[in-house]
């Protein structure tokens, strides 16, 4: 049986670990370590020419095992989803690109995606294959992305991150709560409404969600209410520290979770992208010195609107 696979244009590599007792082939240990990928796949694969070593040369079913040798294969997925939206350069200079990724569209390859994700569309755009993301913004989200061009360097433009020298701005759209809903209503209301968020976030049950926890706060975002419509608010977050799904939790912990959150505050069960329900966040201001050049950089692209 033929299997119809979208395969990744750059490859993975393992490297093969010298155990006791070794297997015999590189076939028995790909079989073996991937067990979640069938054994009539990996076989495709092999008979296929889609897996060699670093010299390029082929690996079948029948080449010997060689311990801490790396082989190099291609992920694939059995069916790729178009994503029907459009990344954006903002900026381009010698050693870094600022974009903007659309909703749906991961930064590498993940999940159902692997030619379909940022990295991937920037590399062929500009024919710069070295091109790799200094940090990282889930699928769900849009707007703005810092990525590196020149290798040498990307360990300084990773650093702003780690060092709290960049400041993100998001966008957001939310439900006000039934108080704040009323009050906007009476009048009694004066924007912008500020609220500082801390508390700690801990990994919750999918592991892929995050959840509020007893202790010491380790999350911090910073949020203003800043328009309202009817009773749908137009938010900033600010972001001081990075925690997955951080934003969407603290929106949440105000009792206002994000419009077309299938996360929060009930992870919804798993279908097909719905293109006409994105998330309602956005990374929409990037602003920080540049390491290599001393110019500093304030990255905006086009917000959210309540009009």
């Amino acid at each position: 049986m033929t299997i119809n696979t979208a395969r990744a244009a750059q490859p993975s590599y393992v490297v093969l670990p010298k155990t006791d007792p070794l297997p015999v082939t590189v076939a028995e240990f790909l079989l073996q370590h991937f067990s979640q990928i069938t054994p009539e796949v990996w076989m495709q694969r092999l008979r296929k020419g889609k897996v060699h070593w670093k010299n390029g040369e082929l690996i079948d079913e029948h080449t010997p095992y060689r311990p801490l040798a790396r082989a190099y294969y291609y992920r694939e997925v059995a069916v790729e989803t178009k994503v029907p939206f459009e990344e954006v350069i903002l900026h381009q200079d010698d050693n870094a690109i600022i974009a903007y990724k659309p909703h749906f569209l991961p930064v590498t390859p993940s999940g159902n995606y692997v030619n379909e994700c940022l990295v991937h569309r920037l590399r062929i755009k500009t024919g710069i294959d070295t091109i790799a993301p200094a940090h990282r913004l889930d699928k769900h989200t849009a707007g703005i992305v810092l990525l590196t061009t020149n290798p040498e360097v990307r360990h300084q433009y990773h650093n702003l991150f780690i060092e709290g020298k960049i400041r993100k701005d998001y966008h957001a759209l939310a439900q006000l709560t039934p108080e704040l809903s009323a009050a906007h209503q009476a009048g009694n209301l004066n924007l912008p409404i500020s609220w500082t968020v801390k508390n700690r976030l801990g990994p919750a049950s999918p592991s892929f969600l995050t959840q509020l926890v007893e202790g010491e706060p380790n999350s911090h975002s910073e949020i203003q209410l800043i328009a309202i419509k009817a009773d749908m608010g137009l938010f900033v977050l600010s972001p001081i520290t990075g925690k997955t799904h951080q934003l969407r939790v603290h929106m949440q912990s105000l009792g206002m979770p994000l419009v077309n959150d299938s996360f929060y505050p009930e992870l919804q069960p798993k279908g097909p992208e719905d293109f006409t329900k994105p998330l309602k966040l956005l990374a929409q201001r990037l602003r920080f010195i540049d390491p290599i050049s001393g110019v500093v950089r304030d990255i905006q692209c086009q917000g959210f609107s309540l009009d």
